[in-house]
Parts: structure tokens; C-alpha cells; sequence
């Protein structure tokens, strides 16, 4: 069977089990009802968070900026992604008289659907996935992959020099942060022995009958969920690694030439492969659906999801509320010589953390810890020291 049968099998296995959807829906028609149970709420849930998550993050830069940010429309400037949503959709589309006006239609497009197409394999909740197969993870890094294609269409369908660079800049970036992004996930898959992003979930289930051992509890985990969210920041363009629009360098990258309707796509294909990117850190790392303790697993799953979710998009905003933009010579420097290799050593760790499980001697435990966050701890002081050498004291020459 094909991983695409395997799809919609699963999608009508899930309507199956849903006695009131049997009692009033034909057979026949259950596998298209199937289908937009599945889709109609990932359709809704996360453009709605999209915008609410606009109005927060500007809210909370004001406050980090002693600003009050929005509080003119609506009770709060609640009402402000509304009035946003209707200027874009009111606004005029100027395309250049010299663009490929296909490509430069279709390159928003193919921002926004793979990105759509990743939430089919993130589960939301206990039994809340759209579709679990067996290669969830690499259905996910597969698809993702295409949004860069999109990034190339809009520079080049642009026909200007800036978009192009601003395009060739953001594809080198995320090139170049998708290998620990991919390496750092890899850790996961080792010791769950699987690439279904729910089979990796329950994984994460309770030890000595009350705590849920989340991925980054380990000294493996905890260096590969740093290395997995700093790359997902340069994937998602987030400060401060948002060179690909940097308005005091390109003026506003690959997006130059894109007004109205289209750029607001590819504003929100960028917050909502945020939120993607973010949920599978969560699904791998930080237990998923799992509540910390196994006393509150009567919370609903899906509100520990989200909360989790939420507190993710919290720290994205505090970090661009603080760190100023890098260059791209740091940047790239930042990811060949630092990430890559810290993504690297950590496979080596997990591997070392799986093979001294069954250490039997007095202190084995404490040893087996110790042992793996040393060998973080070492190439991690040296790379860095490598990377950020001592800087000389500068002399001021005038003219």
C-alpha cells in the first residue's frame, strides 16, 4: 500500500470509530466526511491563531518597548488583525511590468499548502492526528522542504536584482539550518525507534508510575531541543535570523515586489510554518500531548498541546523583543562551524545514553548522566570559544 492509500485510509479508520458520525452519514459519503473532519479544523484553528498571535506579539513587543502597541480598534486593538486582513484584501495588487506573472501568482501559493500539509501528521492531542503513518517525521522535513522552492519563485518571478538577492540570501539560510534542524531530530528517532510522530509520543510516557519522561529530560534531549529551536528560528526567519527581509540591507528581501493579498500569504505562511515547526519541536522534545505529571492526564490532551504551543510562541516573541539581527557572515558562521558539529556530537551522545542503560554498578545512573553532559559540555565551550573568539580592542583612526 502507498503512503498516499495509507493516508486516506487512516483518515476514514478515524471517522469510523465515531458512532454518531455512522448513525448519520451514508457509507459512501464517509470518507469525504472523514476528510473535512480532519482538515476543516486545522483549516480554522491556526489562521485563527495566526491572528491572534499578530495582536499578542505586537502587544508584547510594545511592552518590552514601553509602547502600548495596538489600542485603537476595538476594546484593546483587539479588533486590529481584522482591520489588517480587510486593508490586504483591499489592497491594490501591483505586479511589475516585467515579472513572470504566473510564478509571481503561484509563489505565495506554494508558501502557504505544504505548509498546510504538514499539520496532517502533528498529533494535537491523544487520538487528535490526521493521519499517523509510519514515516510522519519524514512526510513532515519532505514537505516542509518545498516552501524554500517558494522563496526562489517569488525573488526570480520579481525581475529585480534586490528580490533576487534577498531570495538567494533566504535559501542559503534555510539550507543551511534544515541539517541540525534534521540531525538534531534524528536523536529522537534513535531512541524511539520509529518515524511515526505518535508512536515517538507515547514513548515519552510515564516512568516509576507518575512522571512523564519527556525527551528533554536527557542530556541528549535537552542539547537537541536547544540546537531543534534555534534552528527552527532561522527557518522560520524569526529574529535574529530574519536576514532574508532585512529592510536596512535589501529592503525588504524576496517580498520587495508583493503587495496586498500575496504578501499577507506569505506573512501568514511564515507564522503558520511557525506554529508547524514549533508543534513537532513540541511532539519530539517536550511530550506532546503529555501533561508533565500522569495525576493530570484528566486535563484534556489537546489543551496540554496547546499551552505548550503558546508558552513556544511566548519565548519567539521574548527573543525578538531582545536579540538584534545578525550579520550573514555570522549567521552562516553560526551554522557550519557551531550547529552542524553540536548536531553531530549529540547522534553520538544519544548513541552512548542508549548503550549505558543497563550499567549495573553502584552510581551507574549518576555516572551515565555525568559521562553524557560533559561531552556536551566540552565541544560546546570549544566551538564556541571557536566561533566568538576574543575580540581585540578596536583603534579609531580619523581621516
Amino acid at each position: 500500500m502507498s503512503n498516499l492509500d495509507q493516508i486516506f485510509v487512516n483518515l476514514k479508520h478515524g471517522v469510523l470509530n465515531l458512532p454518531w458520525v455512522q448513525g448519520h452519514v451514508s457509507p459512501l459519503w464517509l470518507p469525504l466526511v472523514s476528510i473535512l473532519l480532519s482538515l476543516v479544523p486545522i483549516m480554522m484553528v491556526f489562521p485563527l491563531l495566526f491572528a491572534i498571535t499578530t495582536w499578542l506579539e505586537r502587544k508584547g513587543l510594545g511592552r518590552i518597548q514601553n509602547r502600548l502597541g495596538p489600542n485603537r480598534v476595538g476594546p484593546y486593538g483587539w479588533f486590529q488583525p481584522i482591520a489588517d486582513g480587510i486593508k490586504m484584501l483591499t489592497k491594490e495588487d501591483i505586479v511589475p511590468r516585467t515579472a513572470d506573472h504566473l510564478v509571481h501568482f503561484l509563489a505565495p501559493i506554494a508558501l502557504v499548502v505544504p505548509v498546510f500539509l504538514t499539520y496532517s501528521v502533528l498529533p494535537f492531542g491523544r487520538n487528535m492526528a490526521a493521519v499517523d503513518f509510519d514515516a510522519g517525521l519524514l512526510f513532515f522535513f519532505a514537505v516542509g522542504a518545498a516552501t524554500e522552492l517558494s522563496v526562489f519563485m517569488a525573488g526570480w518571478a520579481s525581475r529585480n536584482k534586490y528580490s533576487v538577492l534577498g531570495a538567494m540570501r533566504a535559501i542559503a539560510q534555510m539550507i543551511s539550518y534544515e541539517l541540525p534542524l534534521v540531525i538534531s531530530s534524528l536523536t529522537v528517532v534513535m531512541m524511539a525507534g520509529s518515524l511515526s510522530l505518535v508512536t515517538i509520543v507515547d514513548k515519552q510516557a510515564p516512568v516509576f508510575g507518575f512522571l512523564h519522561q519527556w525527551n528533554v529530560f536527557t542530556p541528549w534531549g535537552f542539547a537537541g531541543c536547544l540546537l531543534f529551536f534555534i534552528a527552527a528560528t532561522a527557518e522560520s526567519n524569526r529574529t535574529p535570523f530574519d536576514l532574508p527581509e532585512g529592510e536596512s540591507e535589501i529592503i525588504a528581501g524576496y517580498l520587495i515586489e508583493y503587495s496586498g493579498f500575496k504578501y499577507a500569504m506569505f506573512f501568514m505562511g511564515e507564522y503558520l510554518g511557525l506554529f508547524a515547526i514549533s508543534s513537532l519541536g513540541i511532539t519530539l522534545f517536550l511530550g506532546g500531548w503529555l501533561a508533565p505529571f500522569a495525576f493530570l492526564d484528566w486535563i484534556p490532551s489537546w489543551l496540554w498541546f496547546f499551552a505548550k504551543l503558546i508558552g513556544v510562541i511566548f519565548v519567539f516573541i521574548w527573543i525578538r523583543g531582545t536579540l538584534p539581527r545578525l550579520r550573514i557572515d555570522q549567521l552562516m558562521t553560526f551554522a557550519w562551524k557551531f550547529m552542524l558539529p553540536m548536531a553531530l556530537i549529540n547522534v553520538a551522545i544519544a548513541g552512548l545514553w542508549h548503550f549505558s542503560a543497563d550499567w549495573a554498578m553502584p552510581g551507574g545512573i549518576v555516572a551515565r548522566w555525568l559521562l553524557c553532559a560533559v561531552l556536551l559540555a566540552v565541544p560546546y565551550a570549544v566551538l564556541g570559544l571557536a566561533v566568538h573568539p576574543r575580540v581585540a580592542k578596536r583603534v579609531y583612526r580619523y581621516a
